[in-house]
């Protein structure tokens, strides 16, 4: 292109690009460039004229060329599919008329932060520096996908209005970001896509607001492979977010999130590998929660915020904050979507036996048996509630006591009233009934009254009573000490 094809603007433009100066169109403080459509031609900028600056200006010896240009109306579209550029680009404060064509490019660093566009086709960009996009409103879809950033990338406070398309709002699937992921208070409608994403750093998302709607994608980021936090504070979410097989190697903090997806699961983090998952401080999600095949070291979850069905199934964790009583957090255990699942007991038996709450984990394991009692046929549950109100499933054994020591009472005190026939009057020992009755409840002591005397009528139905329930309780105690010596 001539120079004499230029107009006043780009001439400026032009000018000011082999010194990299800043060339600055922008009127009063607060105007938008959302409106930047009725921007006169004192500050029109054809993308055509950027573009030869870009690809092919002559540089000035001893100079740094760049390319600083904020308050422009950019007319055309800005293409630079497969292009190299060397320079540092800077459009801010910019109104695009056209979506901008990166395609495949290669800069050294791109800032546009505080533009309006209309979209952007970046897929397979690479920076080689800083991209900025914060305070960006794109009125359709970013497209990131498979981009390699070596620095960082901002898009704090950015604004995607997703016009209607099968197309995420905001395509980050498989880019490669050597430094962090900074969008604090990000607002998308539309889905937000991060699968197979690679991040050195830490991905901030605090206050973010998305929107996708009800049984859609608001952030998938199945296989995100992040080194530092993904940070998800004080967001909004409509639609579910998926982490399946990511690996983030520190925290995945939730508090203070709002998570919607009702009828459908809120949160798919199956088979993901988490150094920390927070989750508190927050309002129940509307919608399951997905931790199937999850490995975690720490576990931060308050039980207020645990929704209404869960996905537990094979679910690993080391350690579990804040203590909390077991009877609240079984009730998280008894809202599996799967039923009875007995591995997600014995995980919150460990977890609690880690930090030496022997009783929590007893209560654990007693809520395990009880749910269990109800997947068995007639006669299971049948024996199953007699060994839990004779000693609670081997975990209450002073029960056992208890029940011993009432029914020795009740023997004693009628055989006290009603002496039993000796068998043979002249070789039977004196009768005593405390021992008479503890020879009927004991199943392996003797006292020699058993085998001496002989009850009649109701007296001999109550030798068989007292019989039976001593064998029972002499089962249920052996039960319940073999499964405590096998735990330990």
């Amino acid at each position: 292109m001539e120079i004499e094809d230029m107009t006043p603007a780009e001439e400026r433009v032009w000018r000011a690009f082999p010194r990299g100066d800043d060339v600055d169109f922008r009127g009063p403080a607060d105007e938008d460039p959302a409106r930047g459509a009725d921007w006169g031609p004192e500050r029109t900028v054809r993308a055509a004229v950027l573009r030869a600056l870009l690809l092919s200006a002559p540089q000035e010896d001893g100079e740094t060329a760049a390319l600083r240009l904020a308050g422009a109306r950019i007319t055309g579209v800005l293409d630079l599919k497969y292009g190299e550029v060397d320079r540092a680009v800077r459009l801010s404060g910019c109104h695009f008329e056209d979506v901008p064509v990166l395609y495949g490019a290669r800069l050294r660093q791109l800032n546009l932060r505080e533009s309006a566009l209309p979209g952007l086709d970046a897929a397979t960009l690479r920076v080689d520096g800083v991209l900025r996009m914060s305070d960006c409103l794109f009125e359709g879809p970013v497209r990131l996908g498979g981009a390699q950033i070596s620095g960082a990338l901002f898009m704090d406070r950015a604004e995607i209005d997703e016009r209607p398309t099968d197309q995420p709002a905001l395509q980050l699937n498989h880019v490669t970001i050597g430094d962090g992921l900074s969008a604090q208070g990000l607002r998308t409608r539309g889905e937000v896509r991060l699968t197979g994403a690679s991040v050195a750093g830490t991905i901030d998302l605090n206050g973010a607001r998305l929107e996708a709607g009800t049984g859609e994608a608001a952030l998938d980021a199945e296989t995100l492979t992040v080194e530092g936090d993904v940070l998800l504070r004080d967001v909004d979410v409509l639609g579910w977010i998926g982490l399946r097989g990511a690996r983030i190697a520190g925290r995945l903090d939730l508090s203070h999130a709002r998570l919607a997806n009702p009828g459908d699961t809120a949160l798919r983090a199956s088979s993901c590998t988490v150094g920390e998952l927070w989750l508190r401080r927050s309002p129940p999600m509307t919608g399951a929660l997905n931790l199937r095949r999850a490995q975690l070291d720490v576990l931060f979850l308050e039980p207020d915020v645990v929704p209404g069905e869960v996905l537990l199934n094979s679910f690993v964790y080391t350690s579990l904050t804040p203590h909390e009583p077991a009877e609240r957090r079984l009730a998280m255990l008894e809202r599996d979507r799967e039923g009875y699942v007995p591995h997600a007991y014995e995980q919150l038996t460990a977890a609690y036996r880690r930090i030496g709450d022997d009783d929590a984990a007893r209560v654990v394991q007693l809520a395990k048996q009880r749910r269990r009692r109800g997947t068995l046929p007639w006669y299971g549950r049948l024996w199953g509630y007699v060994q839990d109100a004779a000693v609670g499933y081997g975990f209450r054994p002073l029960r056992a006591a208890g029940w011993l020591v009432s029914l020795l009472v009740i023997g004693s005190l009628a055989y006290a009233l009603h002496h039993p026939k000796p068998l043979k009057a002249d070789e039977a020992p004196q009768f005593n009934p405390v021992f008479y009755t503890l020879d009927l409840l004991l199943p392996v002591i003797s006292f020699g009254q058993e085998g001496a005397f002989a009850p009649t009528d109701g007296y001999q139905w109550l030798s068989y009573t007292l019989v039976l329930t001593g064998w029972i309780l002499a089962t249920t105690v052996v039960t319940g000490i073999t499964r405590s010596v096998s735990r330990q």
